[in-house]
């Protein structure tokens, strides 16, 4: 009876993937999209996945293929937060929405950084989710 949890691996130096022996075969190894946990993923990661999947095919089947989806998926989505908080950070103190503002006018702070917010997001969407 074959041994069929005989493993031998081998990384190829040209593509740089790994392959796993299993009896007199070897297979790539492979990490598909849905060995992403759902958690590990943050909004923009998720977004941007969903972006590949739909409208950039070719480009998400080199990525998985080359078994970099998981790190270009977190890679975006970390990257996308910094973004956010700093580009947030920046428009509130060239708007000068302070917590002063938030504690005299609430109506009118929340107003101004949904506003913010609103651009902030359009600014990572077109540079780093929708290209």
């Amino acid at each position: 009876m074959e041994n069929l949890e005989l493993k031998e691996r081998f990384i190829d130096e040209k593509t740089g993937i790994e392959y796993i022996r299993k009896g007199d075969y070897y297979y790539p190894n492979l990490i598909d999209s849905a060995s992403i946990k759902a958690n590990e993923l943050g909004k923009y990661g998720k977004l941007r996945l969903k972006y590949l999947l739909e409208h950039k095919k070719l480009e998400y089947t080199i990525l998985w293929v080359e078994n970099k989806l998981r790190s270009h998926l977190l890679e975006i989505d970390k990257t996308a937060n910094e973004k956010f908080y700093l580009l947030m950070k920046q428009f509130a103190k060239k708007e000068n929405i302070t917590e002063e503002l938030k504690a005299n006018n609430q109506l009118e702070w929340v107003s101004s950084m949904n506003n913010i917010k609103n651009r902030v997001e359009e600014i990572i969407f077109r540079e780093l989710i929708y290209v």
